[in-house]
């Protein structure tokens, strides 16, 4: 079996990945310039490690509720592995949780020039079709977007498709009945797209930025070993025969 790849060569006992020595990364790179290297096949301009760097802090974490915080400590109370327990975590998120990054950034990109985009929006609506970046099960407005945005525009990463996401963002309050704000997979799949990443590799760059943080929970969960976690018998509403 034979692959062929662009990402890391070793050979004569030395490591090369996307034509950089690994020996002198680690001397002279982040991990977050690496990363960047890695996912682009080139090192990064300041501006976009700054940016980078920001996006994967944004996405750390957002508390136990999360199904793939909540998966991955049900996962460990159940003695697991940490990396089992991790795995749960990751397999956790889904069309509402994490994947909506790609979806947003592609309606991001293919309605760049929509000069009817308001009308676009309500149709989606009329239709019920869930526009994905934007809304939250808590927030009615999300701090993490508005910052990440607010960084953009100082770096020069706010373009046509942060733009778009906030002009959409507007649309959906004309005609919502409740509050739809730009939510962290919304802003990160417009910085992005401005970036020049492909929609194809946005979740990964969410999964990138919590890792960490269902790291911490999982670890969290093994130190207390409160007992496996189950929902209570009062938490259950039986509604068959």
């Amino acid at each position: 079996m034979k692959w062929e790849t662009a990402i890391t060569n070793i050979n004569k006992g030395q490591e090369v990945i996307r034509g950089k020595k690994l020996s002198g990364l680690i001397k002279s790179s982040t991990f977050t310039e690496t990363i960047f290297l890695i996912w682009q096949g080139r090192m990064p301009k300041p501006a976009e490690t700054k940016m980078l760097d920001a996006l994967l802090v944004s996405a750390i974490d957002h508390g136990t509720g999360t199904a793939s915080a909540m998966t991955a400590r049900i996962v460990s109370s159940a003695k697991n592995s940490l990396h089992t327990s991790l795995a749960a975590g990751i397999l956790a998120m889904g069309e509402r949780h994490g994947s909506a990054i790609e979806s947003a950034a592609k309606f991001f990109v293919e309605n760049k020039n929509n000069k009817n985009l308001g009308q676009t929006v309500k149709d989606l609506k009329d239709k019920k079709v869930r526009l994905a970046g934007f809304g939250h099960a808590v927030l009615t407005k999300d701090e993490r977007s508005i910052e990440l945005l607010k960084m953009a525009k100082k770096l020069g990463f706010y373009k046509d498709c942060c733009l778009v996401a906030q002009n959409t963002e507007k649309e959906l309050k004309k005609i919502s009945s409740k509050p739809l704000p730009l939510n962290i997979d919304g802003a990160m799949g417009a910085i992005l797209s401005d970036m020049g990443f492909d929609h194809k590799i946005m979740k990964g760059v969410f999964i990138a930025g919590r890792v960490p943080g269902l790291v911490a929970h999982i670890y969290e969960e093994m130190q207390n070993d409160a007992g496996l976690r189950r929902l209570s018998e009062d938490e259950i509403t039986y509604v068959g025969k």
